[in-house]
């Protein structure tokens, strides 16, 4: 999945696949974490937010299925 940076202090880039409704997003630690089920408007949203880190914190952590996978 192509990620795109973010302007974030957390996390380093962010991608999406709207077919599977999977978000992806890489933070600053290099630890990479998937997001299922999470819809378009949620993407669109962490892209547009002042913070990526808080709008992560309060609309995606602990809210959608996830699967980690540590750096390589």
């Amino acid at each position: 999945m192509k990620r795109r940076p973010l302007a974030s202090g957390a996390i380093a880039s962010a991608g999406y696949d709207p077919a599977l409704a999977v978000l992806e997003l890489e933070f600053t630690s290099g630890e990479v974490y998937q997001y299922y089920a999470v819809p378009p408007s949620v993407h669109r949203a962490l892209l547009q937010a002042e913070s990526a880190g808080r709008f992560f914190r309060d609309s995606i952590r602990d809210v959608y299925p996830v699967d980690h996978r540590r750096p390589t």
